[in-house]
């Protein structure tokens, strides 16, 4: 059996995903993996068959995304290209975590392909989303377009939506409490994180997109984007403080450690994200302003976690979905 996985790589949480599934799949035939985008800092230890440009969005430095630098890194021309040149008909099964360009060469070719994704849970109307509605709506919805959906979400609000994808490496880790808090924020300067984390008195780690060499300011240390050291900081911390993403937020929940979101502005999923953890009880700011020192000290002085059961399922949805839609 041939095997097509196609993975988003902007942001890291579809990378480290399918750092697990591919191994799952790898049981069942010789798969090909296709990563398009450009922002992901992790790597898939699996050589890829097919790298695409494909269709990202920028980190901003306030709190969303950098619009202007967002519109010069795209370049929907060699999008169209590389989704009518993508070969697909040899393929028995196509699996798609919400990454444009096979999904639409799977339309254009008549192909059906499988969503395995975080994004294809938003097919269900119980998923859950602010009241008011958002023209974002479109864009989870034709952004990576699939015939079949296999979704994942803190909860299981449908039928066909799953708990998160905990890592192996994450669920085996022994995890401690060496008192500081671990930081991802990418849409926010990493000088604006230190100056506002430095008034608390606690140690911070955070791991910043745009730094290449560790760096410490106070009670402040500042990494590159590492998966180990990553892991490592996570597992030993008293929480973590990030974004409105899904995997992180997740994986750090499984490790009852306390957790705080700050959705990005503007970024719909995250918002959806942040509403559907709040309901968890995981507390959720809308931005770092004034109120944000009073904000941060009540999640580190309130000692309540949120308790969750995201059981390891992968590789019965692994087995399911291929015995379902391969080609027989």
């Amino acid at each position: 059996m041939k095997i097509l996985f196609a993975i988003q790589g902007t942001g890291n949480g579809h990378i480290s995903r399918a750092r697990e599934i591919v191994p799952l799949l790898q049981q069942y035939g010789e798969v090909d993996l296709l990563v398009s985008g450009t922002e992901a800092e992790v790597t898939l230890a699996q050589p890829l068959k097919y790298k695409f440009h494909g269709f990202s969005f920028v980190f901003g430095t306030n709190g969303g995304v950098d619009n202007w630098a967002t519109f010069k890194l795209m370049n929907l021309p060699r999008l169209w290209r590389d989704i009518r040149s993508l070969p697909l008909k040899q393929y028995d099964l196509i699996i798609n975590d919400f990454e444009p360009v096979s999904a639409w060469a799977c339309r254009l070719q008549k192909i059906p392909s499988v969503s395995l994704s975080h994004q294809c849970s938003f097919v269900s109307p119980n998923t859950p989303r602010p009241a008011k509605w958002s023209y974002a709506e479109w864009l989870l919805k034709y952004y990576s377009p699939t015939s079949h959906h296999i979704g994942f979400h803190f909860e299981r609000y449908d039928d066909f939506i799953h708990t998160p994808v905990i890592r192996s490496e994450i669920r085996n880790m022994e995890t401690s409490n060496l008192g500081h808090y671990t930081v991802y924020l990418p849409a926010y300067d990493d000088k604006l994180l230190t100056k506002e984390l430095n008034k608390t008195g606690k140690q911070w780690q955070i791991f910043s997109k745009r730094q290449k060499t560790h760096s410490r300011e106070g009670n402040v240390e500042i990494f590159p984007v590492n998966n180990q050291d990553f892991n490592n900081s996570l597992a030993s911390c008293e929480g973590l403080l990030t974004g409105g993403g899904f995997e992180g937020p997740a994986e750090a929940l499984f490790l009852q450690k306390k957790v705080l979101m700050i959705p990005m502005k503007g970024q719909y999923e995250q918002q959806c994200n942040a509403l559907a953890a709040s309901k968890l009880g995981v507390p959720v700011i809308n931005e770092i302003d004034d109120q944000f020192i009073y904000q941060i000290n009540n999640w580190i002085n309130d000692d309540k976690k949120v308790l969750v059961n995201f059981p390891d399922e992968t590789a019965q949805i692994v087995e399911s979905m291929v015995k379902r839609y391969a080609k027989q």
